[in-house]
């Protein structure tokens, strides 16, 4: 899953429709692991938290683009790099999905949802997004469905 839009403030979500309260939150936590990270669009320079960052397999919080996809499923990258660089030419809403791949580990779904902000000023912008980490992994062995 790889979708990205335009941001529109002048529609924002129907009242009462984003409640969220505490029963939600543990449901969440129960599923998941999340953790926010941010995108400076002056430098290119993500800053994931400590969890995020180890999913992904880095020994840093701040890390390059390249850096962060690079455990990604092959297949995903360049469309993962792509989604990143519309929403780095326009403020946008996106989501993505996909797999980590560490180097002797179970695979590891990643759910990426996200927003770019400022592109329309004069500064280079921010981009601030949630990683979700559901709490199972998968097997090494790649699963390949084929149509019937």
């Amino acid at each position: 899953m790889f979708k990205i839009a335009k941001t529109a403030f002048a529609s924002p979500f129907v009242p009462g429709s984003i409640s969220f309260d505490s029963s939600d939150n543990e449901l969440l936590t129960q599923y998941c692991v999340t953790e926010r990270w941010t995108g400076d669009l002056s430098n290119g320079l993500f800053r994931l938290g400590e969890k995020a960052a180890r999913m992904h397999g880095l020994d840093q919080r701040n890390c390059g683009l390249l850096n962060l996809v690079r455990c990604y499923e092959p297949l995903d990258r360049g469309r993962v790099l792509e989604l990143f660089e519309q929403a780095a030419t326009a403020s946008s809403s996106f989501c993505f999905s996909t797999t980590i791949n560490a180097t002797g580990a179970p695979r590891q779904p990643v759910f990426c949802v996200g927003e770019s902000t400022g592109l329309e000023q004069r500064y280079a912008g921010t981009i601030i997004g949630l990683f979700l980490f559901p709490r199972f992994q998968l097997d090494r062995v790649s699963q390949v469905f084929k149509p019937q």
